[in-house]
C-alpha cells in the first residue's frame, strides 16, 4: 500500500526523490529485510503458540537416528513463511499487477492445502493426511488458474526487437516494437533459444492457433504439480527444503530483474517482459521470509514448516518460473527437487516391478527420498543438507551461466 501512497505523493506534490520509493531495487530491499525482521522476531512466537497448543509433529518410526527425539517439534511452520512473505509484499509491491496478484493467489492457495493436511495429521491423528485425490485437485485446480490467466490475461507480454527501425539516438527502448501476446518460452543452452508452443498445434490447420491454450494449460498444470510434490518430498530434514528453495527462489528473482529490465533483455538476447521485473519485489520478500524460517529450522530445528509451507514454497517458485519464461530450466534449477521426486519414482516403480517378477520387491535405495538414503548409510543430516545445498548453488549458477552460453 506504500506503493501508492508515494506514487500519489510523487504526482500531486512532485516530491523531489519522492520517486525513489518507486524504484525496484530500494523497495525490494526494504521487502527483504522487512520479511526476514518478521520472520525472525514473530517466527519466535508462532513457535511458542504451537508449542502451547501442542501443533507438534507425530514421528512414523523409519529406523533413522535421531528420529524419536524430534517428535512432537512444533509443525505447521510455513504459516511463517507465508505471512512474512504476504506483509511486505502488500506495503511495498504494486499489487494491481497481474503477476504480483497470480504469487499471492499461489501463496494463499497452496498454503490453505497444506495447512489443511497438515490439520487432519495433527488433529484428526491421520498419519496420511489430505488425501492424495484432494491434493492434485488443489493443485491442478491452481495450474489452471494460473495457466488461463497467462493466456488470456492482457497485460501478459513480450516486446520484441524490431530489427527495420533506425534510430538517430540508437536508445535500447526506441529498437523494441510494440508489446504482443505470445507463448514463446526460452530454451536453455540453444543458439535460437525459442520454443512457441503453438507449433505443437499449429501444424493441425489454419486457426488452430487459437487453441494453442490446450496444450500451454496442462503444462503449467504438470509443472506446478510436479515442483511443489517435490518440494513436499524434500521436507524431510533439518534446513533441507527452505535452504535449497532460498536458492532457487533468489536465481529466479535474477532471472526476472533481467528480464524485466530493457537494456539487460537486450544484452542477454532474451524476452523483455514489461512489467516482470515487479516480480522482484515479492521474491525479496520471500527469500527474506525462507531465510528467516530456516533461523529456527536448521539443525536441530525448533519447528517444521510441514506441508502448509512445502507445498506453498514449489508452487511458488513453479509459477515463478512459468512466468519468467524459464520453466524449462526447472529440471536443472531444481535439480534437488527433481532429484528427491526421481528417488522415490524409481524406489517404488523398482520395487513393484521385482515383486510381480520374483515375488519379493527389492530396492534401488535403502530410503527414499533421496535423503534418507543418506541418513541410512549414516551420513549426519547437517553434512547432508550441507552438501545438498552446495549441489544446489552448483546448480543455479549452471542456470545463470545459461543466459549467455547458447
Amino acid at each position: 500500500m506504500l506503493y501508492y501512497l508515494f506514487e500519489f505523493l510523487e504526482k500531486q506534490y512532485q516530491l523531489p526523490g519522492a520517486g525513489l520509493f518507486q524504484f525496484l531495487t530500494f523497495r525490494a530491499a526494504l521487502s527483504v529485510l522487512l520479511s526476514l525482521l518478521i520472520a525472525m522476531v514473530y517466527g519466535k512466537r508462532i513457535i511458542l503458540f504451537l508449542q502451547k497448543k501442542q501443533i507438534g509433529e507425530s514421528i512414523r518410526d523409519l529406523g533413522l537416528e535421531g528420529q524419536k527425539q524430534k517428535a512432537g517439534t512444533p509443525t505447521m511452520g510455513g504459516l511463517i513463511i507465508i505471512m512474512s512473505t504476504l506483509l511486505p509484499v502488500i506495503l511495498f509491491a504494486d499489487i494491481k499487477n497481474i503477476y504480483v496478484i497470480l504469487l499471492i493467489v499461489t501463496t494463499i492457495w497452496m498454503g490453505i492445502i497444506g495447512f489443511i493436511d497438515d490439520y487432519i495429521k495433527i488433529f484428526k491423528k491421520d498419519k496420511k493426511g489430505l488425501k492424495g485425490r484432494f491434493k492434485v485437485m488443489g493443485q491442478v485446480g491452481l495450474g489452471l488458474i494460473v495457466g488461463l490467466t497467462l493466456y488470456f490475461h492482457p497485460a501478459v507480454t513480450i516486446k520484441e526487437k524490431d530489427t527495420t527501425t533506425i534510430t538517430e539516438n540508437f536508445k535500447v527502448e526506441n529498437v523494441f516494437g510494440e508489446e504482443t501476446k505470445t507463448l514463446r518460452t526460452n530454451v536453455p543452452f540453444f543458439k535460437n533459444n525459442e520454443l512457441d508452443y503453438t507449433d505443437f498445434i499449429s501444424w493441425m490447420g489454419e486457426g488452430m492457433e487459437e487453441y494453442a491454450w490446450l496444450i500451454f494449460v496442462p503444462v503449467v498444470i504438470l509443472i506446478v504439480t510436479a515442483v511443489s510434490n517435490g518440494a513436499n518430498l524434500t521436507d524431510g530434514i533439518d534446513g533441507l527444503a527452505a535452504g535449497s528453495s532460498a536458492i532457487i527462489v533468489l536465481t529466479l528473482g535474477i532471472f526476472a530483474w533481467v528480464s524485466g529490465n530493457i537494456q539487460f533483455s537486450d544484452y542477454l538476447d532474451i524476452f523483455y517482459l514489461p512489467r516482470v521485473g515487479e516480480l522482484v519485489v515479492f521474491i525479496a520478500a520471500f527469500v527474506g521470509a525462507l531465510v528467516g524460517f530456516l533461523w529456527y529450522n536448521t539443525y536441530p530445528a525448533q519447528v517444521f514448516m510441514g506441508d502448509t509451507g512445502s507445498l506453498t514454497i514449489g508452487g511458488v517458485i513453479a509459477v515463478i518460473a512459468i512466468i519468467v519464461r524459464k520453466e524449462l530450466l526447472i529440471p536443472i534449477l531444481c535439480g534437488i527437487f527433481f532429484a528427491e521426486s526421481l528417488s522415490v519414482m524409481l524406489q517404488v516403480g523398482y520395487f513393484k516391478h521385482t515383486k510381480k517378477k520374483y515375488g519379493e520387491g527389492k530396492r534401488i535405495f535403502l530410503m527414499a527420498p533421496l535423503h534418507h538414503h543418506y541418513q541410512k548409510k549414516s551420513y549426519h543430516e547437517s553434512k547432508i543438507v550441507t552438501r545438498f545445498w552446495i549441489i544446489g548453488i552448483m546448480l543455479a549458477i549452471i542456470s545463470i551461466v545459461t543466459l549467455k552460453i547458447r
